[in-house]
């Protein structure tokens, strides 16, 4: 068992919100959904609680109510092995959310991606400092991450001082 599960908090969509993510990943799955009892907190028979996998990653989501908003100070960082999934879970993940800057993006619940090619990585810890300036500066005019942009950036001749 993991140590540290992802816990995310919900008003009213845990349920929406695990079959949203098990759809878009490839290696997901759906896990054990909890409901509220006669107890509550919340009203008998609703949703309280929606397990899943994500790339082997369990997370939990909770209906709590309307208390609490997600924001940027969390994220979760996808690290992509080709453009193909840049592009692929850039789009599901942003549909009916928003674009950021620099690989991140809002999904239509708030929270917050990085969409992020590894080669981008490595390409940002390149050991020539001239090499990896034009692959950042490339980087800070995306949004969503163009592999062949960076590597283009990271080739161009320097200009002449």
């Amino acid at each position: 068992m993991q140590k540290i599960t992802p816990f995310l908090w919900f008003d009213t969509e845990a349920e929406e919100a695990m079959n949203f993510y098990v759809s878009v990943f490839k290696n997901a799955k759906a896990g054990k959904v909890t409901r509220y009892g006669d107890s509550g907190p919340g009203p008998a028979g609703k949703v309280m609680t929606a397990s899943f996998e994500l790339n082997g990653v369990p997370f939990t989501a909770l209906n709590g109510g309307p208390q609490f908003k997600f924001n940027e100070a969390i994220s979760f960082v996808v690290h992509c092995q080709d453009q193909a999934e840049v592009d692929e879970l850039w789009e599901k993940l942003s549909e009916g959310g928003e674009q950021r800057p620099c690989a991140w993006l809002k999904d239509k619940f708030g929270i917050s991606w990085q969409i992020v090619p590894t080669v981008m990585i490595e390409m940002l810890s390149e050991p020539d400092p001239a090499k990896s300036k034009r692959v950042m500066e490339a980087m800070l005019q995306m949004t969503k991450i163009d592999i062949a942009t960076l590597k283009r950036a990271m080739k161009a001749s320097p200009l002449p001082a």
